[in-house]
């Protein structure tokens, strides 16, 4: 049998709700390796009836998998596991309250760029389960980089030649006539790093606060 994948995009209401469920959220995570009910009722210390109802709830679903039956007397024991390693509860779990970036105006906003990123999330779910119906693996490209601007002038230079950049290998690659090509989407989005805990909390010039050499305070870069 397979192994589960990776990240499950979760995209429907019910399969939401029951992932969130306490009990069933806790019963996913001690099925990241293949159990029964009565190996997860002596683990967690509950009624295996209790744990056969949540597990037939999220195998309904489609959250937790059959992996073998075995003979125990004259019972059979079920093992299953979790579908997946990790979870993401897709957009279209919402419903109408779902974003979507075609609603938006401000394209300049975190908004449209949390749109964006949640229609990415909710089209790789559906492209991920079609590759995975079909045996094969989904194309994608992902890219990722930290920068840090000395001033906001550099900031929108960046955006600037970024902007120039994609639409230039745009032109290049893009073929509006090739009839065997697959058109593919394209985002990119900038947003400022979250500060960890002790920075988010430690007073400014105190203890905790530190200075990198390579910016310089703004009084100097006058």
């Amino acid at each position: 049998m397979p192994e589960p994948a990776n990240i499950d995009v979760v995209q429907g209401r019910r399969a939401a709700a029951s992932m969130l469920h306490p009990m069933r959220g806790r019963l996913l995570h001690e099925l990241a390796e293949p159990e029964s009910a009565a190996g997860l009722a002596r683990k967690l210390e509950l009624p295996r009836q209790q744990i056969n109802y949540h597990l037939r709830q999220l195998e309904k679903e489609g959250l937790v998998e059959l992996v073998e039956e075995r003979r125990r007397g004259n019972c059979t024991e079920r093992v299953v596991r979790a579908t997946a390693r990790s979870y993401l509860i897709g957009p279209e779990a919402l419903g109408d309250l779902a974003v979507d970036p075609g609603k938006l105006r401000d394209e300049f906003s975190a908004g449209y760029l949390l749109a964006l990123a949640a229609r990415a999330i909710r089209d790789l779910g559906h492209l991920g389960t079609g590759a995975e119906r079909a045996g094969k693996r989904l194309p994608t490209l992902s890219l990722q980089a930290e920068i840090r601007f000395a001033s906001a002038a550099d900031q929108n230079a960046f955006a600037e030649e970024l902007a120039a950049a994609v639409a230039g290998l745009t032109a290049r690659y893009h073929d509006e006539t090739a009839s065997r090509g697959r058109r593919f989407r394209f985002f990119a989005g900038a947003y400022p790093e979250p500060k960890a805990p002790d920075e988010a909390t430690a007073p400014a010039g105190g203890a905790g606060a530190t200075t990198d050499p390579q910016v310089p305070p703004p009084e100097e870069r006058q």
